[in-house]
């Protein structure tokens, strides 16, 4: 939005009040977008605002770039990842009328999953409906146990033990909030899950990285929808599932938020996790995913690398591979990577 503002209002956060023309502004402010950072590691002036002015901009840039190669956002996944999650014909009608159609997805161990489409088109039925909570008119679902046990499909599982195998983090996190206290929530998720020392210890550190300072007796429905987010991911993460969906986690949270969301999906990963975020947020996925999954009346439309599915529309392609086309860059941090160490380019 920031090419339509004729003003802009910062908040540092130690009590100055900074206002001045966007371009102005955006040069020192400590929330930017990813146009605005590319611009400042390009060492661009003007500052570019828009899509168009940033690409008209980047002529120089892309030269520079044209015979790197850039660094990959995430590692590459084990050689042979386990598979931690198999679902085949996967089905959900409501009233008749069919949310997801027939669909099969392996998730597998490691990996970072997107799960993208427009409104309606079927992510959050099929989410809820791998956990095992939402309704399944047809197909299977099949997660491994503990110690290399009989696979098993989560809806025909009490809650608690559906839970160890997928944990599912709502568009709505107040859905699973219904005590009277961050503590007495926290507690309840303990004794549920049966891990009371390892998944306080756990989920209180997760809680904390995400957003520091609440107090136990806060009231869940008095949080920040970012701190309802952080609440509820820290209760599902106490019950150690292998499978953990979030269903848009995005929502609400500050660049910051953000940030630290992404190291923590990072950390899930890294520790042999399935994870998919549901999103709309094509930076955050140009950030954080390996794979992309889109979806489209209910079926699988694209299934690959991020790299690969996210820039084949221009709905899904994030700010920088806009602007770098056809150059196949992501990220900001994926271009200074890739500069010299003074990080500027001559001004257009």
């Amino acid at each position: 939005m920031v090419q339509y503002a004729d003003r802009v209002i910062h908040l540092p956060g130690d009590g100055r009040v900074v206002s001045g023309p966007p371009a102005e502004v955006f040069r020192t402010s400590s929330i930017a977008p990813p146009i605005v950072e590319l611009g400042r590691t390009a060492g661009w002036s003007p500052l570019p605002l828009s899509i168009r002015d940033a690409r008209r901009a980047a002529a120089p840039l892309r030269v520079r770039l044209a015979d790197a190669t850039p660094v990959p956002v995430r590692p590459a996944p084990a050689a042979d990842p386990v598979t931690l999650l198999k679902a085949r014909g996967v089905t959900v009608t409501y009233q008749g009328v069919p949310a997801v159609r027939q669909v099969g997805l392996d998730l597998r161990g490691g990996e970072i999953t997107a799960l993208m489409g427009r409104n309606g088109s079927g992510k959050s039925s099929l989410l809820w409906a791998l956990q095992g909570s939402g309704p399944r008119k047809a197909g299977s679902v099949a997660v491994p146990t503990a110690g290399g046990g009989k696979d098993a499909d989560p809806q025909k599982l009490s809650a608690a033990e559906a839970r160890r195998l997928v944990g599912l983090v709502p568009q709505t996190p107040t859905d699973l909030l219904y005590l009277e206290s961050v503590k007495q929530e926290l507690d309840q998720a303990d004794s549920e899950s049966g891990v009371s020392g390892p998944g306080r210890v756990r989920a209180l550190a997760l809680l904390d990285r995400l957003t520091p300072g609440i107090a136990d007796g806060t009231h869940p429905r008095d949080l920040s929808e970012g701190q309802k987010l952080a609440l509820v991911l820290a209760i599902q993460l106490s019950a150690a599932p292998r499978v953990l969906l979030l269903d848009e986690p995005t929502r609400g949270l500050d660049y910051q938020a953000k940030n630290e969301l992404i190291r923590i999906v990072d950390d899930l990963a890294a520790e042999g996790r399935a994870v998919v975020i549901s999103t709309h947020d094509v930076e955050f996925v140009a950030r954080a995913a390996d794979r992309v999954v889109v979806m489209a009346e209910g079926d699988i439309v694209a299934d690959g690398p991020t790299t690969e599915v996210i820039v084949a529309s221009p709905v899904f392609a994030p700010q920088t591979a806009k602007i770098l086309s056809p150059l196949p860059y992501l990220t900001v941090a994926q271009v200074a990577s890739a500069l010299p160490d003074d990080g500027t380019d001559p001004a257009p």
